[in-house]
């Protein structure tokens, strides 16, 4: 069996609070209203939509898509720490060329089943996905 590939990842906080990614790139400044459970919620549909892009070229279908999450944190009822018990995602998706039912559901399953934000979140998200304006049941 082949090794997996090994993704590392590397941020630092400075003293003000401002987030650097190892990669470059702008930094993420501290702000009141960014607090670390949005940045998750954030992650989690950039994940989410990174991942039915690459399912989406391996198909060989265009994607258009934008996201948003909610998520509810509060004790959990096994172990009494804080933490994000709830989490739904509202996925909008322009596919183009259309796939058929069995095609649609099997490229949203492997976007899905590719966010390793959302594999490793103990709460399991909902994912709500709406597709060429039709929401997918």
């Amino acid at each position: 069996m082949p090794t997996p590939p090994i993704l590392q990842f590397d941020i630092t906080v400075d003293p003000a609070g401002d987030a650097h990614s190892a990669l470059g790139g702008s930094p993420l400044p501290r702000e009141a209203e960014w607090w670390a459970e949005h940045l998750v919620l954030a992650g989690l549909v950039r994940c989410t939509l990174a991942s039915l892009d690459y399912s989406a070229r391996r198909a060989g279908v265009d994607v258009v898509s934008s996201g948003s999450a909610h998520g509810v944190v509060t004790k959990r009822a096994d172990d009494g720490l804080h933490a994000l018990v709830e989490i739904e995602t509202t996925l909008e998706v322009q596919v183009t060329p259309a796939l058929d039912d069995a095609g649609l559901r099997g490229l949203l399953a492997r976007a899905e089943h590719g966010c390793f934000v959302s594999n490793s979140l103990i709460a399991r998200p909902r994912h709500r996905w709406i597709v060429n304006g039709e929401e997918i049941v």
